[in-house]
């Protein structure tokens, strides 16, 4: 298998949807594209848990014949895209990963779905995800190596993408579950601010998000806003806001690494593949603070200590009741880790879920400071490329993080900030984004400066 390659480039979806405009190309015809590359990657990749051939072509159909008169409904409109199977969807099943789920077919569409359908856009599958959108792995394996993980819980979204499956994918992201496949697998991510994008009927959980991967920053703006414009935000939140057409490229006056408690656990070439990267900004012209330059930065990561933990806390205590009612119901279908939950929030309690909650509120108080002065945060999105992933060994304690280590991710999901991971880099023959943080709503700035590093820096292999 070829090692990944960081420059490469796409033209993304803008192009096909010219060759429809002209007539050179088709929807249907860009859809038996994608068909093929599953066909010939999904064996070994084992990113979708159904795909929907017979609706998909029926819906690229109905775009070509829009195309042909000259009625898109979007800049989407004939777009094949992966859904991650925690999003109900009325023409598949919905089985969240989880064998107490098997067979689960509401036959309704996620918002976010139904938002897609509106764009013209060809829902063409259900990716996987960790069970329930957990830690508990599915079978997808990482498109460069598929003796490693793609990252999870978006694991089939991410492997999807990469694998050239689909131009996009819907994810979801509670702790890393957008952004740290995203940097495992190669992609362009954008993980919004919270409650941007509308989450439907996946409301229980209070840092949970909807997000896009994409196989360029232009595709990734624009399955978003389109999403946005037509489902809106979660009830109470701003929808993502932002222009129509992909933000222009903006460099940055001033950025701030940030280090988190994954800083001391980077591997030497990982680490030195990020420094690469943050030299060519500092040569740009771009100011590049670290803690040790400005004490509300230093408070910061002070602050930042634990969130991993507190983040996977909160959660657990937002999700165990569901979870307790499905291990009644099917107690052998589900796994030993989704019952851990259980434990871990009935541990916790509602006084200990309310401390967390004000101890969120301090450390997001602490991040608005920086408002003022930091146009962004940078950090690796992953601690290095993708892990292996065998399986849990029989006898042995559950492997602790199958899918990966959330520690540079989980910063952004407490702070309900948006971020983008940009692919600039390999480690060894495997992706390793870097990610751009914001301060929330701030997801069409963050997009740009995003561009602007995937424009104007070289591609670091290591």
């Amino acid at each position: 298998m070829a090692p990944y390659d960081p420059s490469r480039r796409t033209s993304g979806f803008d192009a096909a949807a010219e060759a429809f405009r002209s007539g050179a190309d088709s929807p249907r015809a860009y859809l038996e594209r994608c068909l093929a590359v599953i066909a010939e990657r999904e064996p070994v990749v084992r990113a979708f848990v159904v795909v929907n051939e017979a609706g998909a072509r029926e819906a690229a159909d109905a775009s070509g014949a829009r195309w042909r008169a000259g009625q898109p409904l979007s800049p989407i409109d004939g777009m094949p895209v992966g859904i991650k199977d925690l999003l109900e969807t009325r023409d598949m099943p919905t089985q969240m990963g989880c064998a107490a789920y098997a067979g689960n077919f509401p036959r309704r569409d996620n918002a976010a779905v139904w938002a897609l359908r509106e764009a013209g856009a060809v829902v063409l599958g259900k990716t996987t995800t960790a069970e329930l959108g957990g830690t508990h792995p599915p079978a997808t394996t990482n498109p460069f190596d598929p003796a490693r993980t793609p990252g999870g819980s978006s694991s089939g979204s991410a492997a999807a993408v990469a694998a050239g499956m689909v131009p996009a994918a819907i994810g979801s992201q509670v702790g890393g579950s957008i952004i740290r496949p995203a940097s495992y697998c190669g992609n362009w991510a954008l993980k919004p601010s919270q409650g941007a994008i509308n989450r439907g009927e996946r409301q229980a959980t209070s840092m949970s998000t909807h997000g896009v991967h994409a196989t360029c920053a232009n595709d990734m703006w624009r399955v978003s806003i389109e999403i946005a414009r037509r489902a809106g935000g979660d009830p109470g939140r701003a929808p993502l806001a932002g222009p129509a057409d992909p933000p222009a490229s903006h460099r940055p006056l001033t950025v701030s690494v940030m280090e988190t408690e994954g800083w001391e656990a980077l591997d030497d070439a990982s680490r030195a593949a990020f420094e690469a990267v943050v030299a060519q900004i500092a040569a740009a012209g771009v100011t590049v603070l670290r803690r040790r330059d400005d004490p509300a930065i230093e408070r910061l990561e002070r602050a930042l200590v634990g969130v991993r933990e507190m983040a996977n806390t909160i959660t657990a205590w937002e999700n165990h009741w569901a979870i307790r009612n499905l291990v009644a119901q099917h107690p052998d279908g589900v796994s030993a880790r989704a019952k851990a939950t259980v434990a871990t929030a009935e541990r916790l309690g509602i006084e200990g879920y309310q401390d967390l909650l004000r101890r969120r509120e301090a450390v997001r108080s602490v991040y608005a400071t920086l408002a003022p002065t930091l146009d962004a945060l940078i950090a690796p999105a992953s601690p290095g490329p993708a892990p292996p992933w065998s399986g849990d060994r029989p006898g042995a304690p559950l492997a602790p993080r199958p899918t990966g280590d959330s520690v540079f991710n989980t910063p952004s999901s407490l702070l309900g900030a948006p971020v983008v991971t940009v692919p600039l880099t390999a480690v060894g023959g495997l992706p390793m984004g870097i990610q751009v943080v914001g301060q929330p709503g701030t997801d069409a700035r963050m997009t740009a400066i995003a561009r602007w590093m995937g424009e104007a820096l070289r591609p670091v292999v290591v």
